[in-house]
């Protein structure tokens, strides 16, 4: 299936980080989030991306043209640098379409740009590449396969630890919860859609909210509940939670055996 991810936006909220370099470029170790997004589909069999670009477009340009494996991996070099041979590192057989979306356009806009990349796929995956998770895309496809509808997202625990209050219109409080407590799901930003989503599409929209108000209405929407590790870059705190991970060698992302992510405790792969 082909991955699409939204790589175009202007980062504002990590904007101390990411002044000189777009978003998904921010590195997490030693490779960008990008990468590890890559990577975690890749370990799914889906090795076709469409990246839609924008701001800084061609940093991302650059850092896929001029990709050097030996970079990241232990490697034998002869002839002073003539010849290099790459050690113990499987190498990614990635398809990369970089499409140049625009610099101020929303995630509804920069999906209708690259339409014609998916036309005649039956269904196709989408991200909005600032987040990782241990999510069973596999399991995650097959429910969606099975319901027959047009759209689904991930569902995910909200990171953030409130009170909630319930009360009256006059002030009158009812009672007072953690938000640990609560029922709440947010939107994980890790979708699969079927052709027919550019049907509850109009030009110019924001992808969550009118066209998903349609197909609400429809009965084409789903969610599917993850409970497991999700955690977005959208801070610097975000980002140094993640890179903590990559150093002490857990990274639930990474689900072919390259970390002990297997054997992290529960309480830690929710890190609130």
């Amino acid at each position: 299936m082909k991955v699409i991810l939204f790589c175009g936006g202007l980062g504002t909220r990590i904007r101390d980080v990411s002044e000189s370099i777009p978003k998904p470029m921010i590195p997490i170790g030693d490779r960008p989030i990008l990468w590890h997004l890559m990577h975690y589909y890749s370990q799914f069999g889906h090795n076709d991306f469409i990246l839609c670009l924008g701001y800084k477009a061609n940093v991302i340009k650059e850092y896929f043209l001029n990709y050097k494996p030996q970079t990241y991996s232990d490697c034998v070099v002869t002839g002073f640098g003539q010849q290099v041979e790459i050690l113990g590192d499987r190498q990614q057989d990635w398809r990369v379409a970089m499409i140049d979306t625009g610099i101020w356009r929303n995630i509804g806009e920069r999906l209708w740009a690259v339409r014609d990349q998916v036309a005649g796929e039956e269904m196709f995956l989408a991200n909005y590449s600032d987040g990782l998770c241990d999510l069973n895309l596999a399991e995650m496809i097959d429910s969606f396969g099975a319901s027959g509808k047009v759209a689904c997202f991930t569902a995910v625990r909200p990171l953030f630890s409130l009170h909630l209050v319930d009360m009256q219109a006059d002030g009158r409080v009812e009672r007072i919860r953690a938000s640990q407590d609560a029922d709440l799901w947010i939107n994980g930003g890790f979708f699969i859609f079927r052709k027919e989503i550019f049907d509850y599409m109009r030009q110019g929209e924001e992808l969550v909210e009118a066209p998903f108000a349609r197909l609400i209405e429809a009965d084409q929407l789903m969610a599917f509940r993850h409970e497991g590790f999700w955690r977005p870059m959208d801070t610097l705190k975000d980002k140094q939670i993640l890179e903590e991970l990559v150093e002490k060698g857990k990274m639930p992302w990474l689900l072919d055996g390259t970390s002990d992510a297997v054997t992290i405790d529960p309480a830690e792969r929710k890190i609130g």
